[in-house]
This record gives structure tokens, C-alpha cells and sequence, in this order.
């Protein structure tokens, strides 16, 4: 038996085919199609499904991670600025395209479900999964189980507004978490076409302006963290995305930061991911399996 894990990101979708157990039987990834996104996953998905059936052992179920605005209910892509889709029915496509039963979820909702699952979450009951990247969310995940909300936009931790009148943010906001804390604000704001991960290790070899644009960042991302525990208290915050892989230099001092905004009372625990970039891939073949099993 085989299971389809999809995660669909703005620039790149990332698979798995995975045994019954779990065992990552094959892995694949390709560009995400901007001239035809849904198009694009529903090939991919074809494709990941033929690959299995090539392998001996034919899909029984797929899961489908999705960025932007998901209703997992109805497996509903409701809105992404970046892939450009409204209102599609992805889990009605891609059931008719393969013939199989396929379960949609949110990507970093299903990443902070492998969490729950299979990472740094496990046994945690209540806890936050951040993903820093190109932008910034969160899932809430209560008894091991990623809230949603009431309309799928729970955990938008990165448009939570830390800067009063700061900078302007995407969403049409000032000062948002994002607009400092993201992957891609941290390269912006530092300029000269340095990515985040250099700009971190500028930082600390003493650079000024490296220091500065990274220590803002710590300071709005802690800020949004501290928000988020006082309204959900969570013992844990695991972190994932692109900027996890700063290690203890990113998790030491937003630790820190954390405390020094809730001095009234015991933080939460600050974790890196142990999924690495996988987490939502691999929630989505979670979601496949359950799909498969009626649940």
C-alpha cells in the first residue's frame, strides 16, 4: 500500500510516496506552476500516482497540503495571493483526477500535525508551530489536534501587529510580525541582495547593520510569540521554515526575548523542528492515511 503526501508551496511543491508504517518509499519535488497552479498540482498528484503504480504498489490515498486560506472541511482552496486561486474545490478535483479518496489540509496546519505526530511535539498536548520563511504563520494545535478557526485563518501570528505604524506589510497593514521577522524582510531590510541565513551569520561575526536588522527581528518576532502565549498558553513553541535552520541562534535569544515579555509568568519551551522542511509532507501523508481509513 502506498499513500501520497503533497505539500504545495509558492515557488516549489515537495512529495513523498510512504508505506503503511509511515517509510518514505519515494520523494519528488518540481516548481509550483504559476501560469496554471491548480493544473499543476492535479498533475503532479497524476504523476506521483503512476510513479506509485511503476513501483508496484498503487496510491490508496493522497493528502494535499496548501498554502494560503484552507477550509479542510469542504478540501476547499479558498484564496492564495501567491498561487492566484479563489474558491477551488481541490480535494472534489483531485479525487476525480486519481480515483482515490484525498484529504486536503492547510500547510503549516499539517506540518504542525506531523509535529503533533512524529516531531518535536509529541506528547505536548498544547503547543505553537512557527514556520519562518518568506512569510511568517502559525498552527495552534490544542490536544494534538492544529485549530483552524471558524473560516480557516487561524495562526496568521505574522500579521499581528507588533509596529504600530511601521512598515507596510502585504496584507495592507503597518508593522506587522512579517513585515520584520520573515525570511525575506530580513534580507530586505538588510539590502544588497543578501539572503537571511548570511545577514544572520553577518550578525554574528559583529556587522552593525546585520545586527541591527536581526536583533529587530527577534524583538517583533518574540513580541507576536508573546501575544500568542497570553491568549492560548501553550508549553511549547516548536519552530520550522526556512529561518529554522539558525539553529540555537535563532532559538537562544527569542528565548530569551520570551521570558523578557512574560515575566509574570514561566514561558513556553522554545524547540526547532524535527522535521526540518518535510513537516508538512509529511502531515499530508497523516492526512492520507486518515483520509484512507474513513477518519
Amino acid at each position: 500500500m502506498t499513500l501520497i503526501g503533497l505539500d504545495v508551496g509558492g515557488t516549489t511543491m515537495k512529495a513523498a510516496l510512504a508505506g503503511e508504517e509511515g517509510q518514505v518509499l519515494a520523494s519528488e519535488s518540481r516548481p509550483t506552476d504559476r501560469n496554471d497552479p491548480v493544473g499543476g498540482v492535479l498533475d503532479f498528484a497524476a504523476h506521483l500516482a503512476a510513479r506509485a503504480a511503476s513501483l508496484g504498489s498503487p496510491a490508496r490515498a493522497a493528502g494535499i497540503a496548501l498554502l494560503g486560506t484552507v477550509d479542510e472541511a469542504t478540501g476547499t482552496a479558498v484564496h492564495s495571493a501567491n498561487a492566484g486561486w479563489r474558491n477551488v474545490p481541490m480535494r472534489r478535483l483531485a479525487r476525480e483526477r486519481l480515483g482515490i479518496p484525498v484529504a486536503i489540509g492547510h500547510d503549516v496546519r499539517t506540518g504542525g500535525l506531523a509535529e503533533a505526530v512524529l516531531g518535536a511535539g509529541r506528547g505536548a498536548g498544547d503547543f505553537v508551530f512557527v514556520a519562518i520563511g518568506t512569510g511568517i504563520a502559525a498552527a495552534l494545535v490544542l490536544n494534538g489536534v492544529p485549530y483552524p478557526g471558524t473560516v480557516g485563518w487561524s495562526g496568521e501570528i505574522g500579521h499581528v501587529v507588533v509596529r504600530p505604524g511601521g512598515e507596510p506589510c502585504a496584507c495592507g497593514n503597518r508593522g506587522c510580525v512579517e513585515t520584520y521577522a520573515s525570511a525575506a524582510s530580513i534580507s530586505r531590510r538588510h539590502g544588497e541582495g543578501v539572503p537571511a541565513e548570511e545577514v544572520i551569520a553577518r550578525a554574528g561575526r559583529g556587522e552593525e547593520k546585520a545586527r541591527r536588522v536581526w536583533s529587530e527581528a527577534l524583538d517583533c518576532l518574540a513580541d507576536g510569540l508573546a501575544v500568542t502565549t497570553l491568549l492560548m498558553d501553550p508549553g511549547l513553541v516548536v519552530v520550522g521554515g526556512g529561518l529554522a535552520r539558525a539553529g540555537d541562534t535563532l532559538l537562544t535569544p527569542l528565548e530569551s526575548r520570551l521570558a523578557d515579555r512574560l515575566k509574570f509568568r514561566d514561558p513556553p519551551r522554545v524547540l526547532r523542528t524535527q522535521l526540518d522542511d518535510q513537516a508538512a509532507v509529511k502531515g499530508a501523508t497523516i492526512l492520507a492515511q486518515r483520509a484512507l481509513n474513513g477518519g
